[in-house]
């Protein structure tokens, strides 16, 4: 009997598991998946914690729940791919043999590698991260106390999980700090390596007014070099400063080890992919997607659940000696929560940038584009049972795993 052996238990492992149960070619292969908890953690969520806005108990589920019942799952660490012997190395030297291997072992916040970050004294004092629940819970806690001063946002360097989250934290700061009276004694700071608020030019400007509508500073072009604990302040490279009371910061984030190790791996960690047909650079029985791949999009995880409409069948065309027909776009959707219960929406993929206009759900334009409204925002916060309930099982959603013009205004200039 051959084996499918799935690194990850997250939101591409588990839809990969439950999509390739699904078909017959696989009927008579072991599939394995391989995580070190049975913790799964809906990370959307996290952003949400701080505010007040979801509890904590909700966060996380069992892993084994959403996968399928054929599947095997092992609780365990992953220690080493060794590919020559085409297996996989447990943490108990246990050796899993595989024919063909999905890796969607995601991201990994690395504060270590900020000098004054995790080994400074003010580390979950106050400067904390949100891409953990550890994290937002501290945040909360302190943001209760945060009467005046300011309140700083930083990224610390590109590429990270979600790349929208932290526009989103400043501006549900923000909102949460007027609500309760102290808009204007605690000033919320947005610090980005970036030239702008975003990645793509049409976007960030939109979002760059947003944000200097609601008050908060952009500081941009900052390469943090390190944190200065004594001062409480973030030092750049070249030099500038800039002070915080309360810092909710994203860390450097990079690829599992295993991944890092495994020979496929850029010097981030992220497995080289071909961007189209998820299949790893290096080695054709080796499969990628989610955060864990190196292909130029947002990593979400709406782009994992769009990329499994292209790895699932292309490795079923793999495994019967077939070309591979399926090709991923890059697309991505992200929903940016602005606050005062409206949320904006960005549709976008490898070659065309987030444009106004409307999103159609059934054929039907019915989300505003890089705009608030408040049925983004009511779309943003369902999510949650379209994750547990269709997104994690494989279940088809309501539009096209393709990106489509369909309802977005093209700038003139650009036609």
């Amino acid at each position: 009997m051959k084996n499918i052996v799935v690194l990850g238990a997250g939101t591409a492992g588990t839809m990969a598991a439950n999509m390739l149960t699904k078909e017959k070619v696989f009927e008579n292969w072991t599939i394995t998946v391989v995580d070190k908890n049975n913790d799964h953690e809906y990370q959307p969520g996290f952003l949400f914690v701080p505010f007040g806005m979801m509890p904590a108990k909700r966060i996380t589920k069992s892993r084994r729940k959403f996968l399928p019942k054929r599947a095997a799952f092992v609780q365990e660490d992953v220690v080493a791919i060794d590919r020559d012997a085409q297996v996989v190395v447990l943490e108990s030297g246990e050796r899993l043999p595989y024919d063909q291997l999905i890796i969607a072992t995601g991201t990994v916040p690395r504060p270590d590698l900020v000098p004054g970050m995790e080994d400074g004294s003010l580390w979950y004092d106050k400067v904390f991260d949100f891409y953990t629940l550890k994290g937002a819970e501290g945040l909360k806690a302190e943001l209760k106390e945060l009467k005046r001063g300011r309140l700083v946002v930083n990224v610390c360097e590109m590429p990270i999980k979600c790349p929208v989250a932290p526009l989103e934290f400043a501006l549900l700061a923000q909102d949460y700090l007027r609500k309760r009276g102290r808009g204007f004694d605690v000033d919320v700071v947005f610090v980005t390596p970036l030239d702008g608020a975003f990645t793509k030019p049409v976007a960030s400007e939109a979002l760059g007014h947003l944000l200097a509508e609601r008050g908060i500073e952009v500081v941009t072009d900052f390469q943090i070099e390190s944190i200065d604990n004594e001062r409480a302040e973030l030092v750049s490279y070249d030099g500038r400063r800039v002070h915080f009371d309360l810092l909710a910061t994203v860390p450097p984030n990079h690829g599992s080890k295993v991944a890092a190790d495994s020979g496929l791996a850029d010097e981030a960690g992220f497995i080289e992919v071909n961007k189209h047909t998820l299949q790893a650079v290096a080695d054709p029985n080796v499969w990628c997607a989610g955060d864990a791949t190196n292909v130029p999009t947002s990593k979400a995880g709406s782009v994992a659940h769009f990329e499994m409409d292209a790895l699932v069948p292309n490795l079923v065309a793999a495994v019967q000696d077939l070309p591979l027909t399926h090709s991923f776009d890059g697309h991505a959707n992200c929903f940016i929560e602005s606050g005062r219960g409206e949320a904006l929406l960005l549709d976008f993929n490898y070659d065309q940038e987030p444009l106004p206009g409307r999103f159609p759900i059934y054929g039907v334009p019915a989300l505003r584009l890089l705009g608030p409204s408040y049925l983004n925002h009511a779309s943003k916060m369902g999510f949650e049972l379209v994750y547990w309930n269709m997104l994690l099982p494989g279940r088809p959603l309501p539009f096209s795993a393709d990106m489509k013009m369909d309802g977005k205004i093209v700038p003139e200039d650009a036609r």
